[in-house]
């Protein structure tokens, strides 16, 4: 679920039948859309960046970062990460998972560790809004993070409209099943329908590696055009789906949309190791 509202169902059938992964689909990388005016790299370190960066003429303001300093057991990530936010005990986009941070969310060795696991036949997973609910109206955000290859289960990094009204967009990056390639996506604001929202690029573009090993993915969303940055290379960029209200930013651990089974053994972990957030 991308936001605990009444969207949910709608949303399941856009997300299958406008932006659907497809397995093997060749990289989009090498072919940028014809409305990029960005630069082809973007800095990008092992390390967390720390300050104000400068990237295609624009100075981005740092707001938040975390390294995950702070070792959190399981279920004891909320009271160690206050600031935080958390869903809790709602049912997640595929409508298969339930939202259970303290039975997914712990902290070891400076990486937060997304446990996505079935008990008693229930897929548990998780959601954070690493900034709470900050409110931004252009943002830059990037995260450092691998996943095992698991079936069953996705992760997206994502703005959200703080609204929740889903009308007015919704930016996916990264975005993929489990060890899959991951593909950006934009949703056009104020295309709403009963068959979900119109998103962008038109065609589907692919990060140029799976998400197995450790990966930067950043979203630049500046006035007029939302670029995605995969390990400082710029995968896709969009004019046509630009939000224009204040949004979140969301990180979700789900189960995979679709009717595949959810294997009930599965164990899948995101395992993310730091987060930065620049307005």
């Amino acid at each position: 679920m991308r936001s605990p509202s009444v969207l949910v169902a709608a949303l399941s059938i856009a997300l299958v039948a406008s932006t659907s992964l497809a397995a093997g689909a060749p990289a989009g990388a090498a072919a940028l859309p014809a409305s990029s005016k960005a630069t082809s790299t973007v800095p990008d370190g092992r390390a967390i960046p720390k300050g104000n960066v400068t990237t295609n003429g624009r100075t981005w303001k740092q707001t938040f970062r975390t390294g995950f300093d702070s070792a959190a057991p399981l279920g004891q990530f909320a009271s160690k990460y206050k600031g935080i936010g958390l869903y809790d005990g709602y049912t997640d986009t595929s409508g298969r998972g339930k939202y259970a941070p303290s039975k997914v969310l712990s902290v070891k060795g400076g990486v937060l560790d997304f446990a996505l696991h079935t008990e008693k036949g229930l897929p548990l997973v998780a959601a954070i809004m690493p900034d709470g609910y900050a409110p931004h109206k252009t943002g830059r955000v990037s995260i450092r993070y691998k996943t095992t290859n698991t079936a069953g289960y996705k992760f997206v990094g994502m703005l959200w409209p703080s609204s929740d009204d889903w009308n007015e967009g919704e930016i996916d990056w990264p975005e993929a099943d489990l060890g899959s390639r991951p593909r950006p996506a934009s949703a056009v604001p104020g295309t709403l329908s009963p068959s979900g929202m119109r998103f962008e690029p038109g065609k589907q573009m692919f990060a140029g590696s799976d998400t197995t090993a450790w990966h930067v993915a950043t979203t630049e969303w500046d006035k007029g055009i939302v670029r995605f940055y995969w390990d400082g290379k710029l995968v896709a960029s969009t004019t046509k789906a630009v939000p224009k209200t204040a949004f979140r930013v969301t990180l979700q651990a789900e189960t995979a949309i679709g009717t595949a089974p959810i294997p009930p053994k599965a164990v899948g972990h995101v395992s993310i190791d730091w987060i930065a957030i620049w307005n």
